[in-house]
Parts: C-alpha cells; sequence; structure tokens
C-alpha cells in the first residue's frame, strides 16, 4: 500500500542541487554509516520520480519501492538483523538510517503488457518462461541504479544490500509471492565518524582497456 509520500512533478526538487553527471557516477559510494536525522519525503520522491524514467521493455513499468520510515524501518531490522546478531554487526550506524527501501519488481506487468494487442504477437505474454531473459530483473537494476544515482545527486548516503528472512519479511510487510525482492536501500544522511569501509572498497578498479573486447572475445 503506497504511504504518505509525496507526489512529484517533472521539475525535481533536485534541480538545484544538480551538478555534473560524471561527478555524481565518481563520487557515489555505498554508505555504512548514517546520522539520525529524518530525510525529507519530498526529495526521496523525486529520487524515485527520476529512477522510474530508467529503461522498461514495452514501457510495462515493473518496478516498486517498498518504503519503510522511522519505527517501520525498524521493523525491518527486527527481522533482518534480530537483536542478538546485533553485538558482533561491523557496521552498528547503519542501523541509523530513517529510511529503508526494498527494490522489487512485478513480472506479471511484463505479461500483462505483453499480452496487448501491439506486442501479442510476440509470444512473451503468455508465460515467464517465455522470455529468454527476466526483464522485468534488469529493468528493475536499471531502476535502483539510477535511484543510487538520484539519492547521491541529492547528498543522501545510500547502501544496496542482499536482504535476508525473505520469508519472514513477506510476512512481516505483506508482499505477494509473485513479487521479487531485488535487495534492500538504506537511506539517509550519512556520518563518517568512526565508521568503516567494506572488505572491497580498496580493490582496484579495472582499466577501461580491460573492460572492452573489440571485434571478437
Amino acid at each position: 500500500m503506497a504511504g504518505p509520500w509525496p507526489k512529484v512533478s517533472s521539475s525535481s526538487a533536485l534541480a538545484s542541487k544538480s551538478v555534473n553527471f560524471a561527478d555524481i557516477v565518481r563520487s557515489r559510494r555505498m554508505s555504512r554509516s548514517f546520522s539520525n536525522q529524518a530525510v525529507d519525503a519530498t526529495v526521496i520522491a523525486s529520487c524515485i520520480d527520476l529512477a522510474s524514467r530508467a529503461p522498461s521493455a514495452g514501457k510495462s513499468q515493473g518496478w516498486h519501492v517498498l518504503l519503510l520510515e522511522n519505527e517501520d524501518a525498524q521493523r525491518y531490522w527486527d527481522i533482518a538483523l534480530p537483536m542478538e546478531r546485533r553485538n558482533s554487526f561491523a557496521f552498528p550506524r547503519l542501523l541509523q538510517a530513517p529510511v529503508i527501501a526494498l527494490s522489487v519488481c512485478d513480472p506479471t506487468a511484463y505479461l500483462e503488457r505483453y499480452s496487448e494487442p501491439d506486442k501479442q504477437a510476440t509470444g512473451l505474454g503468455l508465460g515467464v518462461e517465455q522470455w529468454p531473459a527476466p526483464y522485468w530483473t534488469i529493468d528493475a537494476s536499471f531502476a535502483t541504479m539510477t535511484f543510487l544515482l538520484a539519492l547521491e545527486d541529492a547528498q543522501l548516503g545510500a547502501l544496496f544490500f542482499a536482504h535476508s528472512n525473505e520469508a519472514a519479511l513477506r510476512s512481516e510487510f505483506k508482499i505477494p509471492d509473485h513479487i521479487e525482492i531485488l535487495g534492500t536501500i538504506a537511506i539517509g544522511h550519512v556520518d563518517d565518524e568512526g565508521s568503516r569501509v567494506g572488505r572491497s572498497a580498496n580493490r582496484l578498479r579495472r582499466s577501461v582497456e580491460s573492460i572492452i573486447h573489440r571485434k571478437n572475445w
């Protein structure tokens, strides 16, 4: 069920904060330490509005976000990281993030879209097994990455991570079985005091030359 999040127009609330796109991409990091400062709901809604403009096969638009604030965010942590596991948890300030967003997708949106007259001949509306790749997951991944970049542009920190105890999360937040959960995003104002970087932070980034393959592999 949609929460009390404000609707936004195409004139994003982030417009005054935007900087060079390359700077946003280079500065984006996975943040693991947050203050408990509240996050403006209008800013979150604007970031989701931008993310919704990511590519979507047939404009099926199967990406959704389950937003959990404050007490609801703590409900999430009570399931994903129960109290008895927190003493040994390496990133305790992660739990201070005031907003938790579950990035999810709905495969049935794609079956319904490709059952419409202009797409029916593809046969992709007959079932998920007809698809050469799970485009609902691909498109939701596009949107999730755009969401992370929008949050960086809004000067908010974020961490995308794999959820745990999925069955319990589905039960607690009434997520239908057919909805695919990609992962969780913790969102808030970054507080680097005493924070630790992730284990992979110091790995060297591959060069462009090692990524590009020309003519043949």
